[in-house]
């Protein structure tokens, strides 16, 4: 029998994958990429007996590649928080699926191990912007300010890392980052022992979002609860900071839709990738926007599109508008 663990490469997939491997699950294989790697499952070759641990990546989008695991005799194990559709009813799949607007996979796993290693769910928290979530789980675990503070800024900038087109877009590619875990209980133990890590990811973060910031939003429609589009270059800081950069736009904003277009070329085309925020006081449908595109998806509160063609843009603003009148 082989393990193999398979998990977003952001701060929630690999703080949720961490607790696993910190609980007694010990894989000789792991599956991870950049944060739009979402077809994750298609890369594991397992046999009849394996096992098979999932955490943050849509049933959904695995679908295919799931049923012939299930087939061939897999047992999957799945923590996520994303859509995921009909669930397939067959004994080698257990689900521990939420799609609550206010939690994510590494919260599902700490419920799941009764809050043994707490500190990482609290990063993945904050690092998926569910900021009532991270300080309620943090109250929970008795940290003090100082901590919850740091768990923060660990959280943020672990998920600020992971977006990008490639793993060349990033600071440090996810699999590295999950082999640093190895062996803390806690991030804070971590970050004693490799200060370095958060000055690296700090001094890159700082660069980035100096740049985003310079930037002036587009409305699609000038209403209270419309949307604001942000364009921003080809260039792989813009590629690096979007998911942040919407996060912190959805926290400054709350009543506004926020969708942070990236310029790009494909196959001699242009078109861009996309970050979409609901407005954070009705924090849902940002999945089903992005679903009507293909290569887009996520959850109610944050979603996106892989590729979006530049032709299709029109239409992207006609169901932004209809969502978020």
């Amino acid at each position: 029998m082989r393990r193999h663990l398979v998990f977003n490469g952001d701060a929630d997939g690999l703080c949720a994958a961490q607790q696993l491997r910190l609980a007694g699950f010990v894989p000789d294989q792991v599956v991870t990429g950049v944060k739009r790697d979402i077809e994750l499952l298609e890369r594991v070759e397992a046999a009849a007996g394996d096992v098979v641990v999932v955490a943050d990546i849509s049933l959904d989008s695995n679908r295919a590649a799931l049923l012939r695991l299930l087939e061939g005799g897999v047992q999957v194990v799945w923590h996520d928080h994303h859509f995921a559709g009909e669930i397939p009813q067959d004994a080698g799949l257990v689900a521990h699926i939420d799609t609550s607007p206010d939690t994510c996979s590494s919260l599902i796993v700490d419920a799941l191990l009764g809050g043994r290693f707490r500190p990482w769910a609290v990063a993945a928290a904050y690092g998926d912007n569910l900021h009532a979530a991270a300080y309620a789980a943090a109250q929970a675990a008795g940290l003090s300010a100082a901590d919850e503070a740091l768990l923060r800024e660990f959280g943020e900038l672990v998920n600020y890392n992971a977006y990008g087109e490639s793993e060349a877009d990033l600071c440090v590619p996810p699999l590295a980052l999950f082999q640093r875990f190895a062996g803390h209980a806690d991030p804070r133990e971590l970050l004693a022992a490799d200060p370095a890590l958060l000055q690296r990811l700090g001094a890159c973060f700082a660069g980035d979002m100096a740049q985003a910031h310079e930037l002036k939003p587009t409305l699609l429609h000038d209403t209270p609860c419309g949307v604001a589009c942000y364009v921003l270059p080809d260039a792989p800081w813009a590629r690096r900071v979007n998911g942040v950069f919407a996060n912190e736009l959805a926290r400054e904003h709350p009543e506004r839709a926020h969708a942070v277009l990236i310029a790009g070329m494909r196959e001699g085309l242009p078109g861009y990738m996309v970050s979409l925020r609901a407005p954070a006081v009705r924090p849902a449908g940002a999945d089903a926007v992005c679903r009507q595109f293909a290569g887009g998806g996520g959850r109610g509160r944050a979603a996106g599109i892989n590729w979006l063609p530049h032709d299709d843009l029109p239409r992207l603003g006609e169901i932004l508008a209809a969502a978020y009148p």
